[in-house]
């Protein structure tokens, strides 16, 4: 990891420059290290350091993908950037084989993925991409950006050359509409679940919370409030839009949706056939583990074990219609039920909305290209089958594209069980060769009509006994 950039680093063409250093690009930045040849490649990310989802990082909360879903083992298994190396570097081959953990927790994994980053060269942190612009007189992108101070603060700009370039700047909390300014409002307790640990002694503390989100966050966090409310007074609300507090699709074929057989799949579907279908399979991404919603029941029933009921109420099938500050401390939510057609008030002391992710926006730093992005029919850049933005043909370069693609890969984009696989299929395709062969199939799912050739007709002459439909 560096601290500074000197600009004489940069003012030679690189072959790839990354915008983000999120588990993806990290990734990228792992496989691009091993590229037989070496790679000219560098990564700006604006945050000082690597972390992952910190305020999600809930103690015994575990990955919903195995360990082999690291950054690089599902494309190189001998990679020295893997999970089970970082293990060994650590002395913890021996107790993790004993331990016979398929799903590690969370918080090991984003420690696993800071060793990465704090050993991995060309990864630039405190840099703050602003721009990119294709430079037509040099056949080169352009990327500007400014270094910042340990505060956060502009210290110096700077400009990169690259011949290609690659966009992982994640997603960013999704806030619904109606409690967005709530949300943005100092000192109202209406916090997204990406901050949850930052404000967990907080909401402990309040009277009556309210968890609104049928996800994985909105379990977890919900499981980690009741178990540090007393019993019967745990004055706790659970929400969801959705029609069921419903598990996620984890068996063995279900699975398969989020294998790069799947994503080729859905990318050569017809665009319309695409946006119906996304929706349609929230089970398969926004369920809930199993394991969690049996140690939900769990918690909730041991709590009845001396007579009574938990203070919990779960509910689904309920949406916000509105919100609003009720003296200088309450929050009171406009419910309506879907199913009923009725309406009610709720009165909580805090809030947390669990309610997922949204693409980041990136129409700023890329202002510089739209006059070359091609668009869809819904304004989406379109992405071909090697996650390349479609741009005009006198761009010689090449912007790949990281979880910003469900509208034409599918659910596998933001699924960090794909990250290798996607990662290399960038780099052979960034290095016109196959630095990382891949395998050819990877389901037992066949998911679209094998084209067959059609039977050739006999020649005249050559004709087939017919075998009558009908006896007389």
């Amino acid at each position: 990891m560096t601290a500074s950039t000197p600009q004489r680093d940069l003012d030679q063409p690189h072959d790839l420059v990354g915008i983000g250093i999120g588990p993806f690009n990290l990734s990228l930045a792992a496989l691009a290290h091993g590229v037989p040849g070496g790679l000219a490649a560098t990564f700006f990310e604006q945050n000082p350091a690597f972390h992952w989802h910190p305020g999600l990082l809930i103690e015994g909360a575990t990955l919903q993908v195995p360990f082999l879903a690291d950054l690089v083992t599902l494309a190189d298994p001998a990679s020295p950037w893997s999970f089970l190396n970082y293990l060994r570097t650590r002395d913890r081959l021996f107790p993790f084989y004993f331990a016979e953990k398929f799903h590690i927790q969370r918080a090991e994994y984003d420690a696993y993925c800071r060793w990465v980053s704090t050993r991995l060269p060309g990864l630039h942190f405190g840099h703050q991409v602003d721009a990119v612009r294709w430079n037509t007189e040099r056949a080169l992108f352009e990327v500007d950006f400014t270094q910042l101070d340990a505060e956060g603060e502009a210290e110096a700009l700077g400009r990169a050359y690259t011949r290609n370039v690659v966009l992982g700047v994640g997603t960013e909390p999704y806030v619904p509409e109606p409690l967005k300014p709530l949300a943005a409002a100092p000192n109202v307790p209406v916090i997204h679940s990406a901050d949850y640990l930052d404000h967990r002694e907080r909401l402990l503390a309040a009277e009556h919370v309210t968890v609104i989100g049928s996800g994985q966050s909105g379990a977890e966090i919900f499981l980690d409030l009741l178990k540090g409310r007393p019993a019967g007074a745990e004055k706790i609300h659970w929400l969801a839009r959705t029609e069921a507090f419903a598990p996620m699709e984890y068996s063995k074929l279900g699975l398969e949706h989020f294998t790069p057989d799947y994503t080729r799949y859905f990318h050569s579907l017809p665009e319309p056939v695409r946006n119906e279908l996304v929706p349609r399979q929230w089970q398969l991404h926004k369920g809930i583990d199993a394991d969690t919603i049996a140690a939900v029941h769990e918690e909730l029933y041991r709590r009845t074990l001396h007579g009574g009921w938990p203070d919990a109420v779960l509910t689904p099938g309920v949406q916000v219609r509105t919100a609003g500050r009720v003296a200088t401390t309450k929050v009171e939510l406009h419910l309506e039920h879907v199913q009923e057609g009725t309406r009610s008030r709720l009165t909580t002391d805090a809030v947390v909305l669990a309610t997922g992710y949204r693409e980041r926006p990136l129409g700023r730093m890329l202002a510089g290209l739209d006059p070359y992005t091609r668009h869809d029919s819904a304004g989406r850049a379109r992405i071909d089958g090697e996650f390349r933005l479609v741009l005009d043909e006198s761009v010689t370069g090449s912007v790949y594209v990281q979880n910003a693609e469900k509208h034409t890969h599918g659910v596998g984009a933001p699924d960090l069980g794909l990250a290798a696989w996607r990662s290399a299929t960038i780099l052979n395709s960034l290095t016109g060769k196959e630095p990382y062969p891949l395998p050819r199939r990877t389901a037992f799912t066949s998911f679209g009509l094998e084209r067959r050739e059609a039977p050739r007709v006999p020649a005249q002459g050559q004709g087939q006994a017919l075998t009558p439909l009908t006896q007389s």
